[in-house]
């Protein structure tokens, strides 16, 4: 497999979000901010990255009866000093995730890229799978974060990770016309939903674009042999 089509694999294809639906307690959570929906994509992003690179390095030492335990094990390590360490220099943020920050060990996406991948391939692929895991995820969680404070406050303001004050303000349109709901937690729920029927209409469609783009440049260029043998 190309190097760059694991990459885009991971962060389009089979986005966890929006394609796969995985890992969505955390995504539905953390992503009434812009700043705090980072925040967690940063933490998934560096604990899938360690994850997938350490299962791949002793896959061949796993047994096969306690592979799930022992990655389990892993996980958790790896989550507990992610942790320990967005609370000694980050500690608003890691309040601002609260639980969500712990969970991250049961997260079904991170188990899944170690069992069908990581297990499966050597550590430079292991590592680039969960990068373009981590990357789709974090573009997942922004969207998301992005259009719920948006249309919930009608602006964007982004916060420092380590005092929670306000690093700056964009306004987009005056707070009377906000839909406040959407910056709630049911607001989650309908934005989510709204995304998901937005890029699962669009998918589709470009693809279908884009086979006709490729048919109509296919006939063009046969068209124009046909003439050059003409002449």
């Amino acid at each position: 497999m190309k190097k760059n089509r694991i990459i885009l694999d991971g962060a389009f294809k089979n986005n966890s979000t929006f394609i796969l639906l995985l890992g969505l307690c955390p995504v539905l959570a953390t992503t009434s901010g812009v700043s705090s929906a980072l925040g967690m994509g940063l933490a998934m992003l560096a604990v899938i990255i360690v994850s997938n690179v350490v299962v791949s390095l002793i896959r061949h030492l796993i047994p096969n009866e306690i592979r799930i335990p022992v990655m389990i094990v892993i996980i958790a390590t790896i989550v507990t000093v992610v942790e320990m360490l967005m609370k000694a220099y980050l500690p608003d943020l890691a309040a601002n995730l609260g639980v969500y920050l712990s969970i991250i060990v049961v997260n079904c996406v991170i188990f899944a890229r170690a069992e069908s991948f990581a297990l499966k391939n050597g550590v430079f692929d292991s590592f680039l799978d969960a990068i373009g895991t981590g990357l789709g995820f974090i573009l997942s969680v922004l969207l998301l974060a992005l259009a719920r404070e948006v249309v919930g406050t009608g602006a964007v303001d982004f916060k420092s990770f380590i005092n929670g004050e306000s690093l700056f303000l964009l306004r987009i349109f005056p707070e009377q016309y906000a839909i406040s709901i959407f910056v709630e937690n049911s607001g989650a729920f309908i934005m989510l939903g709204l995304l998901i029927a937005l890029i699962t209409y669009l998918v589709p469609t470009i693809s279908t674009w884009n086979e006709n783009r490729a048919k109509l440049k296919a006939q063009k260029a046969l068209t124009t042999n046909i003439e050059t043998e003409a002449k």
